[in-house]
């Protein structure tokens, strides 16, 4: 294993970070109908659990509604319960074909509470992209000491890995700061 082969697999455990960032901040309700609201919604598909965007169309015709429209009408007594029973504190109406979801208008304090929850999933994963940090350093530590590379190979080595990390944060501070600004905008 080389420096570069160290550096690859830093810069791959963090971008699965930045992208699992989007997708847990997709799910979170800012006021604004959004379809990416139900991806962490999973549906009992004939015993299989399964995203419900893989046995439904989902769409947002309007600032304040998403319709879930099944592509098999027997779906749509499970996609009812799985929306009641995820914790999205969304009420499904359904006319047996097209289910309906209103988005509510989020209250100040909802807002404030929702803001803390994205503070508290951002910091899950700058922790995650520290552990890669230290995981890649310790990397590198090894291979001076085992005399695979030099140590100014080393040094280099660890100041291109901080210099990843801090582009890597900057990114996920860059993405938390739109969904703050997002989760407070009325």
């Amino acid at each position: 294993m080389s420096t570069q082969d160290v550096l690859q697999n830093l810069d791959a455990k963090m971008a699965k970070s930045v992208d699992a960032l989007k997708v847990d901040l997709a799910s979170i309700r800012a006021g604004r109908a959004n379809p990416s609201l139900l991806s962490k919604v999973m549906v009992d598909y004939y015993g299989t659990m399964t995203p419900i965007n893989q046995v439904a169309n989902v769409s947002a015709p309007e600032p304040r509604l998403i319709t879930v429209q099944p592509w098999e009408k027997t779906m749509v007594k499970a996609i009812e319960k799985a929306i009641m029973t995820s914790e999205l504190g969304l009420t499904p109406n359904s006319d047996g074909v097209v289910i309906r979801l209103n988005i509510p208008q989020v209250t100040e304090e909802r807002r404030k509470e929702l803001v803390k929850m994205v503070g508290k999933k951002a910091e899950e994963y700058r922790v995650t992209i520290r552990n890669a940090r230290r995981d890649a350093n310790d990397a590198v530590k090894k291979m001076e000491k085992a005399k695979e590379i030099t140590e100014d190979e080393s040094k280099k080595c660890i100041d291109d890995i901080q210099k990843a990390t801090d582009k890597k944060m900057n990114e996920l501070e860059k993405i938390v700061a739109a969904k703050e600004k997002e989760v407070m905008e009325i």
